[in-house]
């Protein structure tokens, strides 16, 4: 099993749930839990609480994935993917759930797996107005440009 690297404090706001943990000791992301239960009809969007508060150190974040059997059998996302939890945050973590799916709506369970927590470094820049921008092979060019995308 790998070391952990970061200790992350956690408050738990509701005691009968699991603490976020990892499925297997190569993981990157840890497991979120529903606190509520609730149906999300085909289409629907709701925000679910996790029933956990955290302190994330200074200099980095946690982004809040959709969980990929989710994703593939349900249709289950996360809106804003990835959600993100900024070092300064101490209120619950809360997930922005969407079934996706046209026809079948989707039951959530209390301490049902909703999300994956992903604890990374970052970096802050410091951004310096200029006139014009270096030129590169690239230039421009997205949104399909390199042709994985036909843009009409």
């Amino acid at each position: 099993m790998s070391e952990p690297t970061i200790s992350i404090a956690i408050k738990m706001l509701d005691s009968d749930l699991p603490v976020p943990s990892y499925a297997h000791p190569s993981d990157a992301g840890a497991d979120l839990h529903a606190r509520e239960g609730l149906v999300l009809e085909p289409g629907e969007r709701a925000l679910v609480r996790t029933g956990i508060a955290l302190a994330i150190p200074h200099g980095y974040v946690g982004l809040v994935h959709p969980r990929s059997g989710l994703a593939t059998k349900h249709g289950i996302t996360v809106v804003n993917a990835p959600g993100t939890v900024d070092a300064g945050y101490r209120g619950e973590i809360m997930v922005t759930l969407l079934n996706t799916d046209k026809r079948e709506a989707f039951t959530i369970n209390r301490g049902d797996r909703i999300a994956q927590l992903v604890i990374q470094k970052v970096e802050q820049a410091a951004f310096t107005q200029v006139d014009s921008l270096e030129e590169t092979a690239r230039g421009a060019g997205g949104f399909g440009s390199t042709g994985g995308f036909a843009a009409n």
